[in-house]
């Protein structure tokens, strides 16, 4: 998995490509730890380039969605039918915004 950030003012793009999963969950949780710091207003998540999400990526996302829920907002964008399904699933479309 490899993550391209991006810093716009107050806004800060996470892409990210290949699998999110119990390997590479607690990489994203680093970057994600060490980067929205509390001038950080809005996170973007682009998963146009992810291909596999397990429960262990579903848990960094809520803990993000946590995170930013106090500070500002929290998007995820370019998702692929296969992620939305899972999101569907889960009950993640209802927790997450999904643009």
């Amino acid at each position: 998995m490899t993550i391209d950030k991006k810093l716009n003012g107050n806004e800060l793009t996470l892409a990210i490509e290949g699998r999110l999963d119990t390997t590479t969950a607690p990489d994203l949780e680093k970057v994600v730890d060490e980067s929205v710091t509390s001038d950080i207003t809005s996170l973007i998540i682009d998963f146009a380039k992810l291909e596999y999400i397990s429960s262990a990526g579903l848990r960094v996302l809520l803990k993000s969605q946590k995170i930013m829920n106090k500070q500002g907002e929290m998007k995820v964008t370019n998702v692929s039918d296969v992620i939305g399904e899972i999101f569907e699933v889960t009950g993640f479309s209802d927790i997450l915004t999904i643009a």
